[in-house]
Protein backbone atom coordinates (compact mmCIF):
# COMPACT_ATOMS: atom_id res chain seq x y z
CA UNK A 1 0.00 0.00 0.00
CA UNK A 2 3.13 2.74 0.66
CA UNK A 3 2.52 4.89 3.23
CA UNK A 4 0.77 8.27 3.29
CA UNK A 5 1.78 10.92 5.70
CA UNK A 6 -1.63 10.89 7.70
CA UNK A 7 -3.12 14.22 9.04
CA UNK A 8 -2.83 15.34 12.51
CA UNK A 9 -6.73 14.69 12.45
CA UNK A 10 -6.20 11.21 11.43
CA UNK A 11 -3.67 10.36 14.25
CA UNK A 12 -5.81 8.87 17.67
CA UNK A 13 -5.92 11.08 20.93
CA UNK A 14 -6.38 9.92 23.93
CA UNK A 15 -10.16 9.92 25.03
CA UNK A 16 -9.26 12.40 27.99
CA UNK A 17 -12.06 10.68 30.85
CA UNK A 18 -10.99 13.32 33.14
CA UNK A 19 -14.11 15.18 33.81
CA UNK A 20 -13.05 18.04 31.08
CA UNK A 21 -15.66 19.40 28.35
CA UNK A 22 -13.81 16.89 25.57
CA UNK A 23 -15.76 14.54 24.36
CA UNK A 24 -15.36 11.40 21.92
CA UNK A 25 -16.32 10.53 18.50
CA UNK A 26 -15.86 7.04 16.85
CA UNK A 27 -16.29 7.67 13.00
CA UNK A 28 -16.56 3.74 11.78
CA UNK A 29 -16.51 2.65 8.17
CA UNK A 30 -18.51 -0.39 7.77
CA UNK A 31 -17.80 -3.14 5.49
CA UNK A 32 -14.07 -2.97 5.23
CA UNK A 33 -13.09 -5.75 3.03
CA UNK A 34 -16.17 -5.61 0.37
CA UNK A 35 -13.62 -4.48 -2.45
CA UNK A 36 -9.88 -3.72 -2.71
CA UNK A 37 -11.28 -0.21 -3.86
CA UNK A 38 -13.46 0.21 -1.19
CA UNK A 39 -10.95 -0.80 1.22
CA UNK A 40 -8.52 2.34 -0.31
CA UNK A 41 -11.33 3.91 0.14
CA UNK A 42 -11.65 3.49 4.15
CA UNK A 43 -7.51 4.08 4.79
CA UNK A 44 -7.65 7.44 2.81
CA UNK A 45 -10.69 8.46 5.28
CA UNK A 46 -8.63 7.61 7.77
CA UNK A 47 -4.71 8.85 6.75
CA UNK A 48 -6.38 12.54 5.26
CA UNK A 49 -9.60 12.72 6.92
CA UNK A 50 -11.72 12.39 10.25
CA UNK A 51 -12.29 8.49 10.06
CA UNK A 52 -11.07 6.51 13.07
CA UNK A 53 -12.60 3.08 12.93
CA UNK A 54 -13.27 0.60 10.91
CA UNK A 55 -15.64 -2.78 11.05
CA UNK A 56 -14.31 -5.85 8.61
CA UNK A 57 -16.69 -7.99 6.92
CA UNK A 58 -15.26 -11.27 6.90
CA UNK A 59 -17.63 -12.69 4.55
CA UNK A 60 -15.96 -9.57 1.92
CA UNK A 61 -15.00 -11.41 -1.14
CA UNK A 62 -11.48 -9.13 -0.92
CA UNK A 63 -10.84 -9.29 2.90
CA UNK A 64 -8.26 -11.65 3.07
CA UNK A 65 -6.11 -9.74 0.27
CA UNK A 66 -7.04 -5.90 1.78
CA UNK A 67 -6.73 -7.28 6.21
CA UNK A 68 -2.82 -7.20 6.15
CA UNK A 69 -3.18 -3.62 4.93
CA UNK A 70 -4.71 -2.37 8.25
CA UNK A 71 -1.33 -2.72 9.79
CA UNK A 72 -0.10 0.32 7.82
CA UNK A 73 -2.40 2.34 10.47
CA UNK A 74 -1.94 0.93 13.71
CA UNK A 75 -4.30 4.42 14.60
CA UNK A 76 -7.17 2.79 12.91
CA UNK A 77 -9.52 0.76 15.64
CA UNK A 78 -11.02 -2.18 14.18
CA UNK A 79 -14.10 -4.35 14.91
CA UNK A 80 -16.05 -6.98 12.97
CA UNK A 81 -18.90 -6.95 10.99
CA UNK A 82 -20.52 -10.06 11.32
CA UNK A 83 -23.53 -10.93 8.49
CA UNK A 84 -25.91 -13.65 8.53
CA UNK A 85 -27.66 -11.87 5.57
CA UNK A 86 -26.37 -10.19 2.39
CA UNK A 87 -24.93 -11.07 -1.41
CA UNK A 88 -21.71 -12.74 -0.16
CA UNK A 89 -21.91 -16.46 1.28
CA UNK A 90 -21.43 -17.55 4.92
CA UNK A 91 -18.34 -18.84 6.36
CA UNK A 92 -20.24 -22.43 7.63
CA UNK A 93 -22.14 -24.81 4.84
CA UNK A 94 -26.11 -25.68 5.48
CA UNK A 95 -25.21 -28.73 7.74
CA UNK A 96 -23.80 -26.54 10.21
CA UNK A 97 -26.12 -23.75 9.82
CA UNK A 98 -29.85 -25.08 8.18
CA UNK A 99 -31.77 -22.55 9.75
CA UNK A 100 -30.19 -19.46 8.30
CA UNK A 101 -29.91 -20.37 4.52
CA UNK A 102 -33.24 -19.70 2.14
CA UNK A 103 -34.81 -22.37 0.06
CA UNK A 104 -32.51 -21.47 -2.35
CA UNK A 105 -29.41 -22.11 -0.22
CA UNK A 106 -28.59 -18.88 0.32
CA UNK A 107 -28.60 -16.28 3.12
CA UNK A 108 -31.15 -13.85 3.50
CA UNK A 109 -30.54 -10.48 1.34
CA UNK A 110 -32.16 -7.94 3.71
CA UNK A 111 -32.65 -7.19 7.12
CA UNK A 112 -36.40 -8.00 6.60
CA UNK A 113 -36.44 -11.01 4.72
CA UNK A 114 -34.33 -12.19 7.87
CA UNK A 115 -36.66 -11.14 10.28
CA UNK A 116 -39.42 -12.60 8.23
CA UNK A 117 -37.81 -15.86 8.99
CA UNK A 118 -36.88 -14.87 12.48
CA UNK A 119 -40.58 -14.27 13.45
CA UNK A 120 -41.85 -17.21 12.56
CA UNK A 121 -39.49 -19.07 14.62
CA UNK A 122 -37.66 -20.17 11.64
CA UNK A 123 -34.24 -18.77 12.74
CA UNK A 124 -31.95 -21.21 14.89
CA UNK A 125 -29.92 -18.75 17.25
CA UNK A 126 -27.27 -21.01 18.16
CA UNK A 127 -26.41 -21.22 14.06
CA UNK A 128 -26.22 -17.20 13.98
CA UNK A 129 -23.81 -17.87 17.12
CA UNK A 130 -21.59 -20.96 15.05
CA UNK A 131 -21.53 -18.70 11.82
CA UNK A 132 -20.65 -15.32 14.20
CA UNK A 133 -17.97 -17.30 15.78
CA UNK A 134 -16.54 -18.72 12.75
CA UNK A 135 -16.25 -15.40 11.18
CA UNK A 136 -14.74 -13.81 14.24
CA UNK A 137 -12.27 -16.80 13.98
CA UNK A 138 -11.45 -15.62 10.34
CA UNK A 139 -10.78 -12.38 11.22
CA UNK A 140 -8.49 -12.97 14.73
CA UNK A 141 -7.71 -16.07 13.79
CA UNK A 142 -6.30 -16.69 10.45
CA UNK A 143 -6.07 -13.03 9.49
CA UNK A 144 -4.39 -11.80 12.74
CA UNK A 145 -6.93 -8.50 13.72
CA UNK A 146 -7.15 -7.34 17.22
CA UNK A 147 -10.77 -6.29 17.51
CA UNK A 148 -12.47 -3.68 19.50
CA UNK A 149 -15.86 -3.73 18.99
CA UNK A 150 -18.40 -5.83 16.91
CA UNK A 151 -21.88 -4.53 15.15
CA UNK A 152 -23.77 -6.40 12.53
CA UNK A 153 -24.51 -6.34 8.48
CA UNK A 154 -27.17 -4.58 8.40
CA UNK A 155 -27.82 -3.76 11.79
CA UNK A 156 -29.44 -7.23 13.15
CA UNK A 157 -28.32 -7.54 16.41
CA UNK A 158 -30.96 -4.59 17.47
CA UNK A 159 -33.47 -8.14 16.76
CA UNK A 160 -32.92 -9.53 20.39
CA UNK A 161 -32.08 -13.24 19.80
CA UNK A 162 -28.92 -11.65 17.87
CA UNK A 163 -28.23 -8.87 20.09
CA UNK A 164 -27.85 -11.65 22.74
CA UNK A 165 -25.55 -13.81 20.61
CA UNK A 166 -23.25 -10.84 19.90
CA UNK A 167 -22.66 -9.46 23.19
CA UNK A 168 -22.25 -13.49 24.50
CA UNK A 169 -19.60 -13.58 21.95
CA UNK A 170 -18.36 -9.96 22.48
CA UNK A 171 -17.88 -11.08 26.12
CA UNK A 172 -16.43 -14.86 24.98
CA UNK A 173 -13.63 -13.25 22.37
CA UNK A 174 -12.70 -10.27 25.16
CA UNK A 175 -13.90 -7.91 22.38
CA UNK A 176 -14.47 -4.50 25.06
CA UNK A 177 -17.35 -2.99 22.65
CA UNK A 178 -20.59 -3.37 21.13
CA UNK A 179 -22.66 -0.61 18.56
CA UNK A 180 -25.69 0.19 19.60
CA UNK A 181 -27.77 1.62 16.50
CA UNK A 182 -30.84 3.72 16.79
CA UNK A 183 -33.05 6.09 14.78
CA UNK A 184 -34.05 9.63 14.62
CA UNK A 185 -37.00 9.12 12.33
CA UNK A 186 -40.26 9.73 13.94
CA UNK A 187 -41.74 7.34 11.10
CA UNK A 188 -43.06 3.58 12.72
CA UNK A 189 -40.01 1.68 11.56
CA UNK A 190 -37.99 4.41 13.38
CA UNK A 191 -39.98 4.71 16.38
CA UNK A 192 -39.66 0.78 16.60
CA UNK A 193 -35.78 1.06 16.22
CA UNK A 194 -35.56 3.24 19.23
CA UNK A 195 -37.30 0.79 21.16
CA UNK A 196 -34.46 -2.22 20.13
CA UNK A 197 -32.00 0.01 20.86
CA UNK A 198 -32.72 0.82 24.09
CA UNK A 199 -33.34 -2.87 25.11
CA UNK A 200 -30.07 -3.31 23.54
CA UNK A 201 -28.23 -1.06 25.49
CA UNK A 202 -29.73 -2.52 28.61
CA UNK A 203 -28.15 -5.92 27.47
CA UNK A 204 -25.06 -4.22 26.66
CA UNK A 205 -24.38 -2.18 30.47
CA UNK A 206 -25.38 -5.02 31.99
CA UNK A 207 -22.63 -7.39 29.84
CA UNK A 208 -20.15 -4.95 31.37
CA UNK A 209 -19.65 -3.76 27.59
CA UNK A 210 -18.76 -0.41 26.38
CA UNK A 211 -21.21 1.35 24.01
CA UNK A 212 -21.00 5.13 23.21
CA UNK A 213 -24.24 7.36 23.97
CA UNK A 214 -24.90 9.05 20.97
CA UNK A 215 -25.64 7.65 17.57
CA UNK A 216 -26.23 8.30 13.58
CA UNK A 217 -26.12 6.43 10.92
CA UNK A 218 -28.62 4.25 10.82
CA UNK A 219 -31.02 6.78 8.97
CA UNK A 220 -28.39 7.71 6.30
CA UNK A 221 -27.00 4.64 5.44
CA UNK A 222 -25.60 5.01 2.36
CA UNK A 223 -26.13 8.66 1.72
CA UNK A 224 -23.88 10.31 4.21
CA UNK A 225 -22.91 13.13 1.31
CA UNK A 226 -21.09 16.59 2.89
CA UNK A 227 -24.75 18.28 3.78
CA UNK A 228 -25.93 15.15 5.84
CA UNK A 229 -22.68 13.94 7.11
CA UNK A 230 -22.77 18.02 8.63
CA UNK A 231 -25.81 17.19 9.97
CA UNK A 232 -25.39 13.57 11.56
CA UNK A 233 -22.36 15.71 13.30
CA UNK A 234 -24.61 18.23 14.76
CA UNK A 235 -27.32 15.70 15.89
CA UNK A 236 -24.40 14.40 18.18
CA UNK A 237 -22.69 16.92 18.96
CA UNK A 238 -25.90 19.12 20.45
CA UNK A 239 -26.93 16.28 22.40
CA UNK A 240 -25.88 15.88 25.78
CA UNK A 241 -24.14 12.71 25.02
CA UNK A 242 -20.14 12.85 25.43
CA UNK A 243 -19.11 9.90 23.44
CA UNK A 244 -20.92 9.11 20.13
CA UNK A 245 -20.35 6.73 16.88
CA UNK A 246 -21.26 7.46 13.30
CA UNK A 247 -21.25 4.71 10.85
CA UNK A 248 -20.57 5.42 6.83
CA UNK A 249 -19.35 3.68 3.74
CA UNK A 250 -16.85 5.14 1.98
CA UNK A 251 -15.44 3.62 -1.25
CA UNK A 252 -13.46 5.02 -4.34
CA UNK A 253 -15.49 6.16 -7.09
CA UNK A 254 -16.31 4.24 -10.04
CA UNK A 255 -15.47 0.75 -8.20
CA UNK A 256 -16.52 -1.73 -10.89
CA UNK A 257 -16.35 -4.39 -7.99
CA UNK A 258 -19.31 -2.41 -6.35
CA UNK A 259 -22.00 -2.99 -8.97
CA UNK A 260 -22.77 -6.57 -7.59
CA UNK A 261 -24.55 -4.71 -4.70
CA UNK A 262 -27.65 -2.77 -5.67
CA UNK A 263 -27.64 -1.04 -2.25
CA UNK A 264 -27.41 2.56 -4.42
CA UNK A 265 -24.88 3.89 -1.51
CA UNK A 266 -22.88 7.27 -2.69
CA UNK A 267 -19.52 5.26 -1.46
CA UNK A 268 -17.59 8.06 -3.51
CA UNK A 269 -19.20 10.87 -1.73
CA UNK A 270 -19.00 9.93 1.67
CA UNK A 271 -15.17 9.96 1.09
CA UNK A 272 -15.27 13.21 -0.23
CA UNK A 273 -17.22 14.18 2.82
CA UNK A 274 -14.88 12.50 5.09
CA UNK A 275 -11.53 14.34 3.91
CA UNK A 276 -13.52 17.84 3.82
CA UNK A 277 -12.26 20.76 5.96
CA UNK A 278 -15.55 21.51 6.66
CA UNK A 279 -16.59 18.26 8.17
CA UNK A 280 -12.95 18.19 10.31
CA UNK A 281 -13.94 21.76 11.27
CA UNK A 282 -17.67 20.65 12.94
CA UNK A 283 -16.12 17.93 14.39
CA UNK A 284 -13.71 20.46 16.19
CA UNK A 285 -16.28 22.58 16.81
CA UNK A 286 -18.89 20.65 19.17
CA UNK A 287 -15.86 19.96 21.11
CA UNK A 288 -14.75 16.21 20.33
CA UNK A 289 -11.58 13.88 19.94
CA UNK A 290 -11.68 11.06 17.40
CA UNK A 291 -10.85 7.63 18.61
CA UNK A 292 -12.39 4.20 18.70
CA UNK A 293 -13.88 1.88 20.78
CA UNK A 294 -10.99 1.19 23.46
CA UNK A 295 -11.02 4.86 24.36
CA UNK A 296 -15.00 4.42 25.71
CA UNK A 297 -14.94 4.71 29.65
CA UNK A 298 -14.68 1.54 31.17
CA UNK A 299 -18.07 0.01 32.10
CA UNK A 300 -18.30 -2.23 35.30
CA UNK A 301 -19.30 -5.66 34.72
CA UNK A 302 -22.28 -7.09 35.85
Amino acid sequence: MGTTPRSEWAQRPAYPDDGTSRRLLIVTADDYGLTEASARGVLRAHRVGVLSSTSVLALGPAVERTARWLADVPALSVGAHLAVVGEDPPLLTRREIPTLLTRAGRLPLTWAGFLARAAAGLVDPDDVGREFEAQLQRLTGHLGLSLAHVDTHQHLHLWPAVGQVTIELARRWNIPGVRLPSSRSCSPRGQGIRLLSRALRRRIRSAGLATPDGYAGLDEAGALHLPRFLAAVDAVGISTARTAEINCHPGEDGDPDLSRYAWGYRWGAELAALTSRALRDTVARHGFVLGGYRDLPAVAGA
